[in-house]
């Protein structure tokens, strides 16, 4: 009796690419909070926008909650892409399921990151009623609004060093370990910086808030990268 012909070897390669297609996908899942967070960091240092747009604000001596403001024509446009960047972080930064054996620092780190974006939102929400810098009249200290501003810092002072030190404690994240303790030195300098107004002595108080945004942003892209690293190798972990 003749045998059975084989199957062809392009069959037989055909049959079993579920298990490459199932890596793919979660490595996609992976990469999705890497890609979110990277433009969160672009979203937020939007305030560039104000050297493009007629604000009548300077940049040098107003603080950027001012350019959405209540009374300010593109206040719309700027609470809109806070809000949306408080999104991006917070959909990128959100854990899933911690599994055993996770970082409860890096855990910790990344609710701590969601509950900074929900203050940036209430920021929004709760805005300045004007803008002190060109208003005489206005009031510098909005209770509400200085308040969601400053959970705002709380909650990303915390994440970052909850990061730093998770970080610091392992093999993981080498460019938060490495640059990580830097931006929150300076972020924390250049958030003080900013307090002038609060204490009665305005004035230049818009340069360091601005690079405290830009550094924001810098971390934020550390931590996009450093997401995006156990994907792009295979290394499917969680934090």
């Amino acid at each position: 009796m003749p045998d059975a012909p084989l199957a062809p070897r392009s069959q037989e390669a055909g049959a079993r690419p579920a298990p490459a297609a199932a890596g793919a996908r979660a490595a996609a899942r992976e990469l999705r909070p890497a890609w979110l967070l990277a433009a969160a960091a672009a979203a937020y240092n939007a305030w560039l926008l104000e050297f493009l747009l007629p604000t009548g604000l300077d940049a040098r001596h107003s603080y950027v909650s001012e350019l959405y403001a209540a009374d300010q024509r593109f206040h719309g446009l700027f609470g809109a892409i806070e809000i949306v960047t408080a999104l991006l972080v917070a959909v990128g930064a959100a854990p899933l399921p911690r599994p055993p054996g996770s970082s409860r620092c890096a855990l910790a780190s990344r609710w701590s990151l969601v509950a900074f974006a929900a203050s940036s939102v209430a920021d929004v929400v709760v805005p300045m009623r004007c803008a002190p810098s060109v208003n005489s009249a206005c009031e510098v200290v909005n209770p509400l609004h200085t308040a969601t501003s400053a959970l705002a810092h709380a909650a990303l002072f915390a994440s970052m060093a909850l990061m730093v030190a998770a970080a610091a404690g392992g093999t993981r994240w080498p460019l938060v370990r490495r640059w990580g303790p830097w931006v929150l030195a300076a972020a924390l300098t250049t958030a003080l910086l900013t307090v002038g107004p609060l204490i009665g002595r305005p004035g230049w108080h818009g340069v360091p808030q601005r690079a405290h945004l830009v550094l924001v942003g810098v971390w934020l892209a550390l931590l996009a990268a450093s997401f995006a690293g156990p994907a792009r190798t295979g290394r499917h972990r969680s934090t």
